[in-house]
């Protein structure tokens, strides 16, 4: 039986470009990707350092001037923490720490004054710190933690478009996530909610999601969300509204809401004491 030799283990000239490459890549050092990804970022301003089982920062990217990093994606490695390194990016807008094992956010995180959006899914937090709502963000990103409850500080976040602190762990939202003014959507599916701040009603929201919570009764002045749009809100022990007019949708849902508003509105006293009472 005939067998290859190495001049027929060659590949054929006008061998697929993808092939060649994987052939010059294998002669790289190790570290040779990493080090064209942290060249990368010092000439565009975007670090990319996403599926690369790092522990730590790249030790290395010392040698390199990232000081004008404006986007930094660390997504899907095995980083604990938020590498101290991430904070002295001044100039960062755009922070991805999707799919990590990360436990807390350091309070050196302050110091990312440009920051507006910044996504921790994926990860093991089980609380973030009151100094995150110091930044201007516009975008946050808390889902698939272990989160318990928001910081008080939330409402802080003025200019904060979106929310989503989806399948966590959390009881209650606290108060002054009414002051969120600039909230457009909010998702908190899959916590363990059992009742639906008043203060939301008053926030511009476009699409709201409590799906898969403890929630009974949507309070009558959601009836007031005029811009909503996506209202998702099933597997929920609803009883007020009932669960047959939840099913029909966002219009019976209000128009359900507007007329409880109208029975709890109590009747002019002048009107109690001159009704005549008729006697049999």
């Amino acid at each position: 039986m005939a067998t290859l030799g190495p001049e027929s283990a060659r590949p054929a000239l006008g061998s697929s470009p993808s092939v060649q490459t994987h052939l010059g890549s294998a002669n790289l050092p190790p570290n040779r990707g990493l080090e064209r990804a942290l060249e990368e970022a010092a000439a565009s301003g975007v670090l990319n350092l996403s599926s690369r089982k790092l522990k730590e920062f790249p030790r290395t990217a010392a040698n390199h001037d990232l000081t004008d990093t404006v986007e930094a994606d660390l997504s899907k490695n095995r980083l604990t923490d938020v590498p101290s390194e991430v904070c002295h990016l001044v100039a960062l807008e755009t922070l991805n720490l999707y799919h990590n094992c990360i436990r807390t956010i350091p309070d050196s995180v302050i110091s990312l004054q440009s920051l507006t959006s910044v996504n921790l899914s994926r990860n093991q937090l089980g609380s973030l710190p009151a100094c995150l709502c110091g930044l201007p963000l516009r975008v946050l990103n808390a889902s698939n933690n272990k989160l318990v409850s928001l910081p008080e500080t939330i409402g802080q976040l003025h200019s904060l478009m979106e929310l989503d602190i989806s399948c966590n762990e959390i009881t209650a939202l606290p108060r002054h996530i009414g002051r969120l003014k600039a909230l457009r959507e909010l998702n908190v599916r899959r916590n363990l909610l059992c009742v639906l701040p008043e203060d939301l009603a008053d926030l511009p929201l476009v699409k709201f999601d409590f799906s898969c919570n403890k929630v009974s009764t949507i309070p009558v002045c959601y009836r007031k969300m005029k811009q909503l749009q996506s209202l998702q809100l099933e597997n929920n022990p609803l009883q007020s509204p009932p669960a047959q007019i939840c099913i029909k949708g966002k219009v019976h849902i209000f128009k359900y809401l507007s007329i409880e508003a109208c029975l709890l509105i109590p009747l002019p006293f002048s009107l109690i004491i001159h009704t005549p009472v008729i006697v049999d």
